[in-house]
């Protein structure tokens, strides 16, 4: 759908330099999604696999988001190899809604209420990243906490637009939950892509 090169806003990676490679398609329907315009990948050219990385060689950082749309929807092999075989870190965002593909260096997994996650990426995540839009999305994180690997990252975000409610009831959740930690979509904050 597009690439751009910024700096990764959320989750642990987040104040890095970053080339984000945001594939098209997705049917996991968050009703929050920032990139609905993602969802139909008919609507996005199709672009090689080398000139994708042609374009992100062009710019000093070395780490690679492949996001989404959902992009396990697409077997990601070929460009995971053909980004690490250029000298980048490569890290994905996904739903896990399907299996793993890939070859990775970060697994930032964010499950979706919408459609439940493939047991693959149970075991292969290195983040969770939970979207906390109401208050029974801490027992939902906490159920896919129990199913990730133990030294997976954890972190609760609060959906933008419920900001002002949720921040206040995750900071209390993580002062006594303290395996949990907080991500903020610092680059809303700082008004970069």
């Amino acid at each position: 759908m597009e690439a751009f090169y910024t700096i990764q806003g959320e989750g642990f990676h987040q104040g890095r330099a970053a080339y984000f490679i945001r594939l098209g398609g997705c049917d996991v329907g968050c009703v929050w999604c920032d990139v609905k315009e993602s969802w139909d990948a008919s609507l996005h050219p199709q672009i090689s696999i080398g000139e994708i990385v042609s374009q992100a060689l062009t710019f000093p950082g070395r780490l690679a988001v492949i996001t989404g749309g959902e992009p396990l929807m697409y077997n990601l092999d070929h460009l995971t190899e053909s980004l690490r075989k250029a000298g980048f870190q490569t890290n994905i965002e996904t739903s896990g809604a399907y299996p793993v593909s890939g070859h990775w260096d970060w697994i930032c997994f964010s499950p979706k209420k919408f459609k439940p996650a493939h047991p693959s990426i149970f075991t292969k995540a290195h983040e969770l990243k939970v979207i906390v839009y109401n208050k029974s999305d801490f027992k939902f994180a906490e159920e896919y906490a129990s199913k990730v690997n133990s030294s997976c990252q954890l972190f609760l975000q609060p959906e933008w637009s419920k900001s002002a409610q949720m921040l206040p009831l995750i900071i209390e959740y993580i002062k006594t939950n303290p395996q949990w930690r907080i991500s903020l979509q610092t680059h809303k904050y700082m008004d970069i892509p």
